[in-house]
């Protein structure tokens, strides 16, 4: 249950992107596919709104938290990697990478193996959509003021994620967070946790589109925020 905490604590706040997805998934015809989506924050929102969604991720934990909010809701969730997965005969209108999810998959040859993955499930015409980190510049607490930390609480328990560093390896970043839980009792216990993105430009990228046989179309932005970093979205047509 800490591991579907946490995710909703660091990526369950974030809503700047979904008008975007809501615009797409009500101008795409067929079914939206949603990769990696975790416990249903951008699905569940389209769901919502009457669209018959599939949620992707490799993380059974998360999906089937998933489930549970659903209820009723349509939406049919799929254990899988995003770089490999084999949905037979399924082709959806929409795509949908939100977040960072192109950056976490491990440089050129995933994303080139989920771009061809996608391409293969994409109704004639439909609309793959890769959602691009603008920023990431190195910091750590000797630069700079830290930016705030996510922060919710659950049953009277204290749950706070601080960034701490993004350090430059050059290829990719390494994005460095405190976890720190505070019991009900006032006791506290903390662990680092540090994950990887990639970085890629949006030419890059559409070029990996062309090379799995899509056509980039015109991308979008996501603006930035006082809490959150600004996005560009890839559009790649099938």
């Amino acid at each position: 249950m800490s591991h579907v905490i946490w995710h909703d604590v660091e990526c369950g706040s974030y809503v700047e992107d979904l008008a975007l997805w809501r615009e797409l998934a009500g101008h795409e015809l067929g079914p939206v596919l949603d990769a990696g989506a975790g416990a249903g924050r951008v699905a569940l929102d389209l769901a919502r709104r009457g669209h018959d969604v599939v949620a992707l991720d490799r993380d059974s934990a998360l999906l089937a938290e998933l489930r549970r909010r659903a209820g009723a809701l349509a939406v049919q969730t799929i254990v899988g990697d995003a770089r490999s997965f084999e949905l037979a005969g399924r082709r959806f209108g929409l795509i949908l990478a939100p977040m960072q999810l192109v950056q976490l998959l491990g440089g050129p040859t995933g994303r080139g193996d989920f771009l061809r993955a996608a391409a293969a499930h994409l109704r004639a015409g439909g609309l793959i959509a890769c959602a691009v980190s603008d920023s990431m510049d190195a910091f750590d607490a000797d630069d700079v003021l830290l930016p705030r930390p996510d922060v919710a609480v659950l049953d009277g328990v204290r749950y706070c994620s601080q960034p701490i560093a993004v350090r430059d390896e050059g290829g990719r970043v390494a994005i460095e967070r405190l976890r720190e839980i505070t019991a009900v009792d006032g006791r506290r216990c903390a662990a680092a946790d540090v994950i990887h993105l990639d970085r890629i430009a949006v030419e890059a990228l559409e070029a990996e589109g062309r090379a799995a046989g899509l056509a980039p179309a015109t991308a979008r932005e996501i603006e930035q925020t006082e809490d959150h970093v600004g996005s560009t979205v890839v559009m790649l047509r099938g």
